[in-house]
Parts: structure tokens; sequence; C-alpha cells
């Protein structure tokens, strides 16, 4: 992994260790899927303002229909129903065990980017993924 990857994936990971904070204050007083529906709205303005300014209509609009069906179904999976699933969650749970317990996601990828795309991980890394399953175990039991 280079360094600019693990600083943008860094950054990422900072984000998502923020959002959920955010999320609990604006989930304390409406339902999770209106939660959903706004947050969803913000993003597309600032998307929509991104593609207008960067002129990326034209871009879009050449997108392969295969591609459009796969990216359809990753934001059904992601942005639909993984986050309908995770705003409940911290709607009626606490931040911190919400986040963690949704920090498995990888676990699953890890495993089906082995039997869709044959990625093969070194025995650390799979020590590694054993490691973060037990310790969202103990913080979810604990």
């Amino acid at each position: 992994m280079t360094i600019a990857l693990f600083a943008v994936s860094l950054g990422g990971a900072l984000c998502w260790g923020l959002a959920p904070i955010f999320g609990k204050l604006g989930l304390n007083n409406i339902s999770p899927l209106d939660g959903l529906a706004a947050r969803t709205i913000i993003t597309l303005t600032f998307l929509l303002i991104w593609v207008i300014a960067s002129n990326g209509f034209l871009r879009i609009a050449t997108i392969p229909s295969k591609d459009w069906f796969y990216l359809g179904a990753e934001a059904f999976l992601a942005t639909l129903a993984g986050d309908l699933a995770y705003y409940a969650a911290l709607k009626w749970g606490g931040a911190g065990v919400s986040a963690v317990v949704f920090a498995v996601s990888p676990i699953f990828t890890i495993w089906l980017s082995n039997l869709v795309f044959q990625e093969s991980f070194s025995k650390l890394q799979l020590c590694g993924v054993a490691m973060v399953a037990i310790g969202v175990l103990l913080v979810f039991t604990g």
C-alpha cells in the first residue's frame, strides 16, 4: 500500500468515525428513514454541484449500461438497505457500538472478493480479520 493510498484510506476512516456522532445527533427526533432521506438529499446536492462544476454530465452519460447495473446494485445495498439498517441501529443503539458492529463489513467483503475475484490474502491479513471479528464481538457483548 502506498503512502497516498494509506492517507486517503485513513481520511475516509476519520470521516466514517466522525459520521456516527453527527448521525446520532441528527436522528434524535426523527425516524431513521426520514434521516436517511434528508442525508441523501444533502449528498445529492453536493454531488450535483460537483457534477455541474466539473462538467461531469458528459462523463456520466458515457457509463455503460452494465456498469449502471452494478452501480445500482451497490447503491441499493450500501446507500439504501445498508445505510437504513445503520441509521436504525444508530437511532436505537449507541453510536459507538453501532459503528463498531457495522465495521465487520470488510469481513464479508474479504470473503466475497476471494469468491468473486479470486483475491488472495496472507495468513497475517486473515489474522487481522479474525482480530477485527473478535474485537467487534467483545464490544457488542461487553
